[in-house]
């Protein structure tokens, strides 16, 4: 069965092109214009993927991202204008997987979607691992769960994929271009700020102070790695 996609944005000439585009890639698609009838149509479709405008009428793009974060892990792409870094930054910390900004080519784009849909096919046929005990934190890969004190933290999919990966791999040092290869499924040649957005968004839930991380570090110069506790 093909994987469905739903197309929001207010841009009918964009909604048709991306349309037809997907559905020669072999996608089902559904679109829709505005905010609220994005949600009504995730709803009744369950897409496996959202592209998602930020500038949209009756209801924002940020604000129909955090909706279906909070009822779905779906994966979510934003696109956004070139000057909306405010906006980018606040839709990967609501939980977007990825963003393109506009404009952008429709190759790259179909890249993505497919490199985001191999990574979910990786992760399912994976064998759960065991829970790995940091101390007052436990990342419950097989579960998808981080937990601090036995209680569950909410997570966002990509924040617990990157300490997933990094805790599978401790002592080594990872360039935010190799994570974002490793952990959102392609080889990223532009923005590096996603890492960095979720990295921060880590560090708050399991640090005990995000300030002076003792288990997400910074290598200067280089990017990110993973220590576990003494």
């Amino acid at each position: 069965m093909a994987r469905t996609i739903l197309v929001v944005d207010d841009e009918s000439t964009l909604r048709e092109t991306l349309a037809e585009a997907l559905e020669a890639d072999g996608y089902r698609v559904v679109t829709a214009p505005d905010g609220r009838e994005a949600l009504t149509k995730f709803r009744a479709e369950r897409p496996d993927l959202v592209l998602l405008d930020l500038m949209l009428p009756e209801l924002s793009g940020i604000e129909v991202c955090r909706i279906i974060r909070a009822e779905s892990g779906v994966p979510i792409v934003m696109l956004t204008a070139k000057d909306a870094e405010l906006d980018k930054v606040v839709g990967l910390e609501l939980g977007a997987d990825d963003y393109v900004t506009k404009p952008f080519s429709l190759r790259e784009l179909t890249a993505r979607i497919r490199a985001i849909f191999r990574r979910a096919e990786q992760q399912a046929v994976e064998s759960p691992p065991a829970i790995i005990d940091l101390g007052r934190v436990q990342v419950d890969l097989a579960g998808h769960r981080i937990l601090r004190d036995g209680r569950p933290l909410p997570v966002k999919p990509k924040a617990f994929e990157l300490l997933a990966f990094l805790v599978r791999h401790p002592g080594q040092v990872f360039t935010r271009d190799q994570l974002l290869e490793h952990v959102w499924g392609y080889d990223y040649a532009g923005e590096t700020r996603t890492v960095d957005v979720h990295v921060h968004w880590l560090r708050s839930q399991i640090e005990e102070d995000p300030a002076t991380p003792a288990l997400v570090h910074t290598v200067r110069g280089v990017g990110y790695g993973f220590r576990r506790p003494a």
